[in-house]
Parts: C-alpha cells; structure tokens; sequence
C-alpha cells in the first residue's frame, strides 16, 4: 500500500487539474475516485489530492510516455506522473538496462498498440450480457468480454466519459475504468521466459513516478 496509495492520490490529483474538482462533470475524476475507494484510500487522502490539483505541486507534474523493449521480444509502454522528466527517463533506463532491455525512442511502439477506453465492473446480478451490450453500443461501446466473473467493456479511447457514464446511467459502479494500451499482436512466452519479463516489470510498476504499464503480453 506504501506504494499503491501515492500513485491512487497522483492519478486523482491529474484528473482533477485536467478536468476541474467536481466528479460530477469530470468524469476521469469520477472514476479515479472509483478506482482510489477500490484500493481503500481514504476519504481524507482524496480530498487533499483532489485539492492539491490547484497547488503549485500539481501545477509541477506532467504526463510523460516512454516505450521500451524487453526480454524475447516484450515490449512496454510506461506512463509516468512526474515533476522532473530527468529522473524518471534516469530511472527507467537502469532498471531496463539492467533487466535485459533498454528504452527506445518515442513513436517507435505506435502501432504495436491501441488506446482504448476499458471499463470493468462484475457481471451484474439480473442482467442479460446480450441486452447490455445493445445498451451501450450508442456510448462507444466495441466489444464486451467476460472473464472469471468480470466484464470488460472496451470502447475507442475518446468515448472514455460516454461510455463511463451510461455504464452508470445503468445503475452499475465500475471497478476499474482507464484508458488502457492493448497490443495489437499479443506473444505468448514460456513460463521461464514470463519469469523475466516480470521481473523487468516489478521494477518498473515500482518506481514513484510510474502511474501504469502496458505490455504486449497475451
């Protein structure tokens, strides 16, 4: 939790100074307060953070993409929260030089992958998939999968609020909703293989400024 909740409190600060303070009309913010609740934050801790957007801290931290390339052809996409790009761009390069990969040039991964919006939420008690799709095809919806009890409803990236709120108009709180970076041509490695490719990415979800990764693991 150590390192869960300041990256919780982060994303909810960025949401806030991007989109305004109130949840009700800033809906990245709705859902990074969803997310925080999830994880237990408290509701303290999303106040200040939802204050802190209109401090000079926030005003200090910029969102910043760096790609990078992995053991047996992984590749990663690493979205940072930061104050001082030097350091992150510092970091980043030891902990992939150092785990048998290395940072490469921005762009370079674009078409390896697709930014889609991604809401998640359990299958909900009562209600036919089927007719939940129809709902929300009009809100961007593109496709909708079940796996192990949870829905996933993916939409293009820009229908990120749409979707979100008819997901809700429909009386369902998501549980995790982002914009998410999905391969386009997933791998699928070994077992001793994955052993590597998680290391790699351990250090990576590790570092403060670290708000998400994206791989194009199956």
């Amino acid at each position: 939790m150590s390192k869960v909740f300041p990256k919780l409190a982060k994303s909810i600060t960025m949401a806030a100074k991007s989109g305004g303070p109130d949840p009700e009309s800033n809906a990245p913010l709705r859902v990074a307060i969803n997310n925080a609740k999830a994880q237990n934050l408290s509701k303290d801790n999303i106040d200040n953070a939802i204050k802190r957007a209109a401090g000079k801290d926030a005003a200090d931290i910029s969102e910043i993409t760096y790609e990078g390339k992995g053991p047996h052809g992984s590749l990663f996409y690493v979205e940072c929260a930061t104050d001082n790009s030097n350091r992150s761009v510092g970091n980043l390069k030891i902990i992939f030089n150092k785990n048998g990969g290395q940072l490469i040039n921005a762009g370079q991964l674009d078409f390896m992958f697709n930014r889609k919006s991604v809401i998640e939420f359990p299958v909900p008690a009562g209600r036919d998939l089927e007719e939940l799709e129809l709902e929300l095809i009009d809100a961007g919806l593109e496709e909708l999968s079940v796996d192990e009890g949870i829905v996933s409803a993916i939409g293009e990236y820009s229908a990120f609020a749409s979707l979100t709120t008819a997901v809700e108009a429909l009386g369902i709180i998501p549980t995790k909703a982002s914009l998410q970076r999905l391969p386009t041509q997933p791998i699928e490695l070994t077992e001793e293989q994955m052993e590597e490719v998680e290391k790699l990415l351990d250090r990576i979800e590790d570092d403060d400024d670290v708000q998400a990764v994206y791989t194009n693991l199956a």
